[in-house]
């Protein structure tokens, strides 16, 4: 598999590789984080959480036809803006959801599992009847465009780089929010003990309702993100949800550290072994692997420790 590189060959390709996975681990993250929060700190497994994505990118490709069309002169702070409204559409979405839904089927895995299934399969096809079959690009802004040349053989895209950003400063404002604000003691608390959390005054229904928000706003988040690295299609969020939860479950539920280990470590694998072997068979050895790992270790990677 090596023999055909050279030594210098081979290192050009590991930091190519690398850097591609460094920006499959941004968009895993953001999708995973806002799934850890659904999945690890509410059990509710979601499976409609890569069409909330999806949601988030197609904001985003308004947003940037809506600044081309009538704002030309700010097209190049389009995206942040977009950001901002995929956020807030994904979320009121998922409170909608919650509402409607979700908060019926609590402590029932199986049945969330086919709800949101339903639901991913009606969300699609919205997406068909109102943006068509076929994919759709967003432009991005000229600071964006280029690359920086770090070696002969090595380029670092300006888009890429900017997603990392945005992966970094959403899972540093999740840390902050979930474990040094009131509102994240309070949801912790209705996690792990429900009936002592309403006994002390927490309203737990709009608790729930607000963490499968966040969840989902995130979700939205990664969406415009997206954008920025591929096109979009109703279907695209698909691509990424089984390998959302492999991140989810190989970290550990409910750990964010966990979260970031586990996205790091499969998008770096893939990345590579696609180079070198395919991307069906990286994924079948990636899959295999954390299989393996689990069942030596099924808790994950990391666990919260709580007192019994």
């Amino acid at each position: 598999m090596f023999s055909d590189y050279s030594a210098t060959e081979l290192g050009s390709i590991f930091a190519m590789q690398g850097f591609a996975g460094l920006i499959l681990f941004a968009v895993f993250l953001l999708m995973a984080l806002g799934l850890a929060i659904i999945f690890g700190q509410m059990g509710v497994i979601n499976m409609a959480h890569g069409e909330f994505m999806i949601l988030g990118a197609y904001i985003t490709y308004l947003t940037s036809n809506v600044f081309a069309d009538y704002f030309p002169a700010l097209f190049g702070g389009y995206f942040f803006v977009a950001m901002v409204l995929a956020f807030l559409a994904a979320a009121a979405l998922g409170a909608l959801v919650e509402w409607t839904v979700i908060r019926r089927l609590y402590h029932r895995p199986l049945d969330t599992l086919l709800a949101t299934w339903g639901l991913s399969l009606l969300m699609q096809q919205s997406y068909r009847s109102i943006f068509g079959a076929r994919e759709v690009g967003v432009e991005v802004p000229d600071w964006m465009a280029g690359s920086f040349q770090v070696t002969d053989f090595v380029e670092l895209p300006v888009n890429g780089l900017f997603v990392m950003c945005i992966a970094v400063a959403v899972t540093l404002a999740v840390y902050l929010l979930m474990f040094r604000s009131s509102w994240g003691s309070r949801v912790r608390a209705v996690v792990q003990n429900r009936p002592m959390a309403g006994a002390v005054g927490i309203n737990t229904a709009k608790m729930d309702r607000m963490t499968f928000a966040l969840g989902c706003g995130i979700a939205g988040i990664a969406g415009s993100a997206f954008t920025m690295i591929g096109s979009t299609g109703p279907s695209a969020g698909q691509d990424y949800i089984v390998d959302t939860f492999l991140v989810v479950v190989f970290g550990g539920a409910a750990s964010i550290l966990g979260t970031v280990a586990s996205a790091f470590s499969i998008s770096q694998a893939q990345s590579t072994m696609e180079f070198f072997l395919g991307g069906s068979m990286a994924k079948v050895l990636t899959l295999l692997t954390v299989v393996i790992i689990l069942m030596f270790r099924p808790q994950g990677l990391f666990t919260l420790k709580v007192r019994k």
